[in-house]
């Protein structure tokens, strides 16, 4: 028996010689149909793989740089044109995941291509090896926590295999955002009822397209808001804040109305329906009021 796959097959004393690829062992047939060990003179070394990587580091968090050192070679008896180093992730679009800050080694600048990233070599003659260093930077919203990068040497008229790299881990920033919701009334001949929400970060990181649901009560008619949205034909609004640095608040309104026929309890509620990165604590998420219509025209909250 032998192990690897044959690449050169001759012939020498006792029978038919293999040299293996992977491992540097050799044979000849002992005439039984086994392997006799040590009857070839010659072994062909080790393969050179087609691209190899090596990373800076594997785990890292938003906002991080890290560096893919990517050799590609041809072992071809021919040149490769338009030859190409290219890195992409195996479970997503790795430009989804990283920003390129750099890329040296390359003919023009490195670019992205179908979400992965490409540097550009000319051509590569056969039996030559070029080097590109890529530098990238974890983005700050990133939501994945981990990807396996994958590598390849790519031509234009010839690709080799697409090989499998490190898995990367992404230890995610999470942000505690917290919820409160106030309500006033006011008038005479109409109740107006004034609801505030205030969405507080409480960190450790910056916040990010933050969205807020409110509901008022059915015993209402919505009046306006220049803070939030109704969404048509119900009586929920949405209320958006861009970002929110750690220790920050963000105060939105709406008004509503009472009509002549309002009375009992009336339950409005609010609560954090979207936020980057995530919220490790759900408990403080949403917030309610009460108010009491003593008639239409009463209203304590």
């Amino acid at each position: 028996m032998v192990w690897g796959i044959c690449s050169v097959v001759f012939l020498g004393a006792g029978g038919l010689c293999y040299a293996f690829i992977e491992v540097a062992a050799c044979c000849a047939d002992d005439g039984r149909g086994r392997c006799r060990p040590g009857g070839c003179a010659q072994v062909a070394g080790a393969a050179e793989p087609s691209s190899a990587v090596e990373v800076s580091a594997t785990s890292l968090a938003p906002g991080d740089t890290f560096t893919v050192t990517q050799t590609v070679s041809n072992g071809q008896a021919f040149t490769i044109n338009g030859a190409k180093a290219s890195l992409r992730a195996k479970e997503l679009l790795l430009s989804d995941v990283a920003d390129l800050v750099s890329c040296t080694g390359t003919i023009v600048p490195c670019r992205v291509f179908g979400g992965s990233y490409r540097g550009e070599l000319g051509d590569v003659p056969a039996g030559e090896s070029r080097i590109v260093v890529f530098t990238f930077k974890i983005k700050e919203d990133v939501a994945v926590a981990q990807f396996t990068l994958q590598h390849q040497f790519v031509g234009d008229d010839f690709s080799f295999e697409t090989l499998d790299g490190p898995v990367f881990s992404i230890q995610l920033h999470q942000t505690d955002l917290a919820v409160s919701l106030n309500a006033s009334a006011r008038g005479l001949l109409v109740s107006r009822v004034t609801y505030t929400i205030t969405v507080k970060n409480n960190g450790p990181a910056t916040a990010g397209t933050i969205r807020l649901t409110a509901t008022y009560p059915a015993g209402l008619v919505y009046s306006g808001s220049s803070d939030c949205t109704r969404v048509p034909g119900t009586r929920t609004l949405t209320c958006d804040v861009a970002t929110l640095a750690t220790g920050a608040t963000a105060t939105k309104r709406f008004t509503a109305d009472a009509g002549l026929l309002t009375l009992g309890t009336l339950v409005a509620s609010a609560e954090r329906t979207q936020s980057t990165p995530g919220d490790p604590n759900p408990s403080n998420d949403r917030a309610t009021r009460s108010c009491a219509a003593l008639t239409g025209l009463l209203i304590r909250c």
